[in-house]
C-alpha cells in the first residue's frame, strides 16, 4: 500500500479497512488524515515541523498535569483511539471521528497499570488515562488549538 506520509502500513491492524492514502487522496478511512492533509498543503518538511511543535505543546500540557512526556507522535485511525468518556451526568461521550486519522501516542504510567493517551490534530489536543484495552477512560484535558 502506498502512503503520502511514508508510514509503514504492513504492520497496521486496520489495513484491511483502509483504502490506502494515495488511492483515496489522503482519506484512507473516508475522513481526513492530518498527515496527508498537511503534507499535501505544505510538504513533508513542514509536516515534520508541525509534528515537532505539536509534540512540544502536548508535552507542556502533560507536564502541567504531572504526566510523563510523549517521545513521538504516530498517525492513528480514529476508530483505534476513540474512547467513550464518562460525563458528570452519568452518560458517556466519544469525541473523535472514527473515519479520520489523528496524531497520538500512548505512555505507560509506571507501576499503575494505567496508560496515558494523547490524540491531536490541527484543531485540538486530548489527554486521557485508561487501563488495559482502553477500559475505564478518564478525560484529563481537552484543549482547542
Amino acid at each position: 500500500m502506498s502512503t503520502i506520509c511514508g508510514a509503514n502500513c504492513e504492520n497496521c491492524n486496520f489495513k484491511t479497512m483502509c483504502g490506502g492514502c494515495e488511492a483515496t487522496c489522503g482519506r484512507p478511512f473516508g475522513g481526513t488524515c492530518v498527515a496527508a492533509a498537511y503534507i499535501k498543503a505544505g510538504g513533508k518538511e513542514q509536516y515534520a515541523a508541525f509534528k515537532a511543535a505539536l509534540l512540544d505543546e502536548i508535552n507542556a500540557l502533560l507536564n502541567d498535569n504531572d504526566l510523563p512526556p510523549a517521545k513521538a507522535l504516530y498517525e492513528l485511525p480514529g476508530a483505534f483511539v476513540n474512547l467513550a468518556y464518562p460525563l458528570p451526568s452519568g452518560k458517556t461521550a466519544a469525541f473523535l471521528d472514527e473515519q479520520k486519522v489523528y496524531l497520538g501516542a500512548q505512555i505507560a504510567l509506571a507501576d499503575t497499570g494505567l496508560c496515558c493517551g494523547v490524540v491531536a490534530d490541527t484543531n485540538f489536543l486530548l489527554i486521557s488515562t485508561y487501563s488495559l484495552n482502553g477500559a475505564d477512560p478518564e478525560l484529563i484535558a481537552y484543549k482547542k488549538r
